[in-house]
């Protein structure tokens, strides 16, 4: 398993943020963990110097190009890009440095799937350099990918035929389990199981980690075939469950 790292942007600044509160109509609902005073490269040379890869930059919202360009010229080749992502777009995402563009909102528009879509911006920037985020949120028994800051369902089930199929198309997938993001209280064990028992095609794991024994069940659930990201229990993002250099020997020790 990897420690993937992470740069997410809100209004131009490094931020950790209960991902269900996040809207683009109530911004008095929001809830925001932490907000960095150093700018984003300062995350992303530290990224560098400690050889990590395959992070990603989330850009949260418009008005944070200027943030997000930062941290990919502090970091050539080093994270991958996401927020508003599209086929018309990408390419000039990974001319700035970044190493693939992860896409979500573009593919799944109205509720859908559109595979046009899908396929124009593979034709973009080659399926090497794609990743899907199918960050999800719980109806019923069913896990649901969720798009438009995480607050809109689609009619698209995270199970062994979706992911085998949007496997055709990329290289890997990321997902949050929207329904513990950012709230420190544990990952989602069910997703966690579900996805080491179905994906077929490296998968990071985002929310809930809040300690180094979660690292260590996401480890065991997953089988060893995913990767992890850590936001607001690390403490470079304010967080006491778990320290930076923790995730990073972990990660050493898990890849040595």
């Amino acid at each position: 398993m990897k420690f993937r790292p992470c740069i997410d942007l809100h209004g131009g600044c490094v931020k950790q943020i209960v991902g269900s509160t996040l809207s683009d109509l109530d911004h008095g609902s929001l809830q925001t963990n932490f907000a960095a005073s150093q700018p984003p490269s300062h995350y992303a040379e530290m990224y560098r110097r400690d050889n990590l890869t395959g992070g990603h930059v989330i850009m949260l919202g418009p008005g944070n190009e200027e943030a997000a360009m930062d941290a990919l010229h502090a970091y050539p080749g080093g994270l991958q890009i996401g927020g508003g992502i599209t086929a018309a777009n990408a390419g000039r995402w990974l001319d700035e440095g970044a190493s693939g563009v992860i896409i979500t909102s573009y593919v799944f528009k109205d509720g859908k799937i559109h595979e046009d879509r899908l396929r124009e911006i593979v034709t973009a920037v080659g399926k090497d350099k794609l990743i899907l985020d199918l960050s999800c949120r719980k109806r019923g028994n069913d896990y649901f990918v969720v798009t438009d800051r995480w607050q809109k369902f689609t009619s698209l089930r995270v199970n062994e035929e979706s992911l085998n199929f949007f496997a055709g198309f990329c290289h890997e997938f990321l997902i949050h389990a929207v329904d513990v993001e950012g709230k420190c209280n544990g990952i989602d064990t069910d997703l966690t199981q579900a996805l080491g028992n179905l994906t077929p095609i490296p998968t990071t794991y985002a929310g809930g980690v809040r300690s180094l024994a979660d690292l260590e069940q996401i480890t065991e659930l997953g089988q060893g075939r995913l990767d992890a990201t850590i936001g607001s229990a690390l403490d470079i993002f304010g967080g006491n469950g778990i320290s930076y250099e923790q995730a990073v020997a972990f990660h050493r020790h898990q890849n040595s």
